[in-house]
């Protein structure tokens, strides 16, 4: 399964290559994140690496102060373009847009209000700058959900906070993922105590169909398989530890069944991944944050990504935290935020081919149009004898 999902993704990055050529480099916003965290280390490897300039071009939303603190502390030559709008932006270069416009001091590994205001304002100039279309996605570096809380930011997270900046068609959905396994969350950032009443029928069937939409439009896949976990253990035992699963979650399923969908379960959370069932399907709807997070970390984490789907631009980040503790030491690992980045191109790109397999439909040939004018001629009697 691991080979034909790796071989499914090559193939639809040659698929879209018309779409967006070689030549067209995305323009990839970055926000740094908490100032004392790893994000600029992060940055900094990366586009250490002279072939990401490649395939996008890189536009950091930070401060060239704290960049600075950052390269001396890590001991790093490292240069940068500072632009004040990313129309500015060079291409083979990083451009950094400062966004902070005042001294912040860098105290790395230590929680502070300074490095979350600093974050704030970052994420707030990059998603206006998405929202705008002047850069095309958004990868945006940990931050401390704490330190960051002001009376601006009064979110649980990023995806709270884009789902009020970014509205959309669709209600946000947190996917997990790397190139073997996705998990999409009913609830994200909600305390346990609160999950059991959130999981209503309408909120799971939200939740599976937006999942469905995002497999089929940002990852190309025609007929998705999801695979649905319980809430309650042993799917209840038969209602003996909880009826969700037979009252709520079941008959979500059987609906969407009926109408085609390739959705199964409910499954018991504690054995799914331990016995790789996960591997039989595209992705996973959890019901709640650390039912589906806590083994997707565990097996995935060096090159998990956190991708929001359901917003009207693409934004990923890596799936892990400000690492406090290894700030500074140069030994924060780069695979998830590397991943994160060809994930957004990926993922832009997606989109692009499928609005334009969308923009112009084939007409009907003989065969259909003359199945469609015999149903409008059913139509018609029925309307005439009543």
């Amino acid at each position: 399964m691991n080979n034909k999902m790796n071989n499914m993704r090559d193939n639809q990055r040659e698929a879209v290559g018309a779409a967006h050529s070689p030549q067209s480099h995305i323009k990839v916003g970055i926000t740094h994140g908490d100032t004392n965290g790893v994000g600029y280390e992060l940055i900094f490897q990366t586009f250490g690496n002279p072939t990401m300039f490649e395939m996008c071009t890189p536009i950091v939303y930070g401060s060239p102060q704290i960049a600075n603190a950052h390269k001396k502390a890590l001991g790093l030559q490292f240069n940068y373009q500072i632009i004040e709008d990313s129309a500015r932006a060079v291409d083979g270069q990083l451009n950094l847009i400062d966004c902070v416009k005042k001294d912040v001091p860098v105290n790395l590994g230590q929680p502070d209000k300074a490095a979350g205001f600093a974050a704030y304002c970052a994420l707030e100039r990059a998603t206006a700058d998405l929202r705008e279309g002047k850069i095309d996605v958004l990868v945006t570096a940990p931050i401390d959900k704490f330190t960051i809380q002001s009376d601006d930011f009064h979110f649980t997270g990023h995806t709270e906070y884009l789902q009020d900046r970014l509205q959309g068609e669709y209600e946000p959905l947190m996917i997990l993922m790397n190139g073997q396994l996705r998990v999409a969350l009913v609830t994200t950032h909600l305390p346990l105590s609160e999950v059991a009443p959130a999981i209503t029928a309408e909120r799971v069937e939200l939740k599976l169909r937006l999942l469905q939409r995002s497999l089929r439009t940002d990852f190309l896949l025609p007929m998705p398989r999801i695979a649905v976990l319980s809430l309650n253990p042993h799917c209840g035992d038969k209602g003996t530890i909880g009826s969700e699963e037979a009252n709520i979650i079941k008959p979500v399923i059987e609906k969407l069944v009926k109408e085609g969908k390739n959705v199964f379960g409910p499954y018991p959370a504690d054995g799914f991944f331990g016995s790789e069932l996960h591997r039989r399907f595209d992705a996973v709807l959890a019901m709640y944050h650390d039912q589906g997070l806590a083994p997707f970390k565990a097996l995935a984490m060096e090159e998990g990504v956190n991708f929001t789907a359901g917003l009207s631009a693409v934004r990923t980040s890596p799936d892990h935290g400000v690492a406090y503790d290894i700030a500074g030491k140069g030994v924060a690992s780069v695979a998830s935020f590397r991943s994160a980045v060809y994930s957004a191109i990926d993922i832009y790109r997606n989109r692009k081919a499928d609005a334009a397999a969308k923009a112009d439909p084939l007409p009907l040939g003989l065969y259909e149009k003359r199945q469609e004018n015999e149903r409008a001629r059913k139509v018609a009697k029925n309307d005439s004898t009543e």
